[in-house]
């Protein structure tokens, strides 16, 4: 199969798996198709549809946050686990958001911002990156490196986009 034949199909696979979420009723996220913003939140500005950020690298799973233990970030609030999690978190940001605003990676790399399930997740060399489900995770890690590298690429020019524009 060829590249472009290969980035097709994925991209079907991305869109059919989009739209069957957006008619699957939903409780924790909250996917705004309409937004500019280079941050995936709920309506409350809550990222990571409330998990905590630092527990995949601490505990190596997600682990649904308590608003008892947040914190803001660039305009958005991030739940922990516990109070250790959140003073991690507060004394280095950077090392636990999640890559591309919390955005499908593989979505990212085929120039989409898709919605980011925080239960299909991997850390790569230290940095979060989140997928839209488990079907599309398996394709992006048949090329991990080849994935980030093209959704580095892609990111800055999409980032400011709605993802109903893209």
């Amino acid at each position: 199969m060829n590249a472009m034949t290969l980035r097709h199909t994925l991209l079907a696979t991305l869109i059919a798996s989009a739209s069957l979420m957006a008619v699957l009723p939903s409780t924790a996220h909250a996917y705004d198709t309409h937004s500019t913003s280079a941050l995936n939140v709920d309506a409350k500005g809550v990222a990571v549809s409330g998990y905590d950020v630092v527990a995949y690298q601490t505990v190596g799973a997600p682990t649904q946050g308590n608003a008892s233990f947040m914190a803001k970030h660039e305009g958005a609030t991030y739940l922990f686990s516990s109070a250790a999690n959140r003073d991690l978190f507060t004394a280095n940001p950077a090392k636990y958001v999640p890559a591309f605003g919390g955005f499908c990676a593989m979505g990212v790399a085929l120039e989409k911002k898709l919605d980011g399930d925080p239960t299909a997740w991997r850390v790569v060399d230290g940095k979060l990156y989140l997928n839209v489900n488990k079907d599309v995770q398996k394709k992006w890690l048949e090329d991990v490196p080849g994935n980030i590298k093209n959704a580095q690429m892609t990111w800055p020019s999409i980032k400011g986009k709605a993802p109903k524009d893209l």
